[in-house]
């Protein structure tokens, strides 16, 4: 399936009081991610909900294998488990400037139709951008 890459400098307010990447932050690092995927295959997130679809994450995994510090760039690499239904699953591997694997991740998100507020199959433009 699909895979992309993106680079992120660690901020110093991402960081806890010894300097290492607070876990809340990873969540924000994946979704930077995600949505540089999309953009990539051409799908905008804002389009998406002004055309009454939304995408709520309901799962969200990370492994911690070894600390982010302060001013490191990263390497996050987004993978598209599988074609969508009604749900989207990816996976992530967040890499240092040697390759080495920090943490995985994974990230369910379901497509919901914002006017009756149920799961939906994704929209064809998606499915369309996916064969690209």
């Amino acid at each position: 399936m699909k895979t992309d890459k993106i680079d992120i400098r660690v901020r110093y307010a991402e960081t806890d009081q010894m300097g290492v990447v607070h876990h809340g932050n990873y969540a924000l690092y994946l979704e930077l991610a995600r949505i540089e995927w999309f953009r990539k295959i051409g799908i905008s997130y804002k389009k998406m909900e002004q055309d009454g679809i939304a995408l709520p994450v309901v799962s969200l995994n990370v492994n911690y294998k070894k600390t982010i510090e302060y001013d490191d760039i990263i390497t996050v690499k987004t993978m598209l488990k599988k074609t969508p239904t009604a749900s989207l699953e990816f996976e992530y591997e967040i890499l240092n400037d040697l390759g080495q694997i920090l943490s995985t991740a994974t990230v369910v998100l379901v497509f919901v139709d914002l006017k009756t507020n149920k799961p939906t199959r994704p929209p064809k433009y998606f499915l369309d951008a996916l064969g690209k």
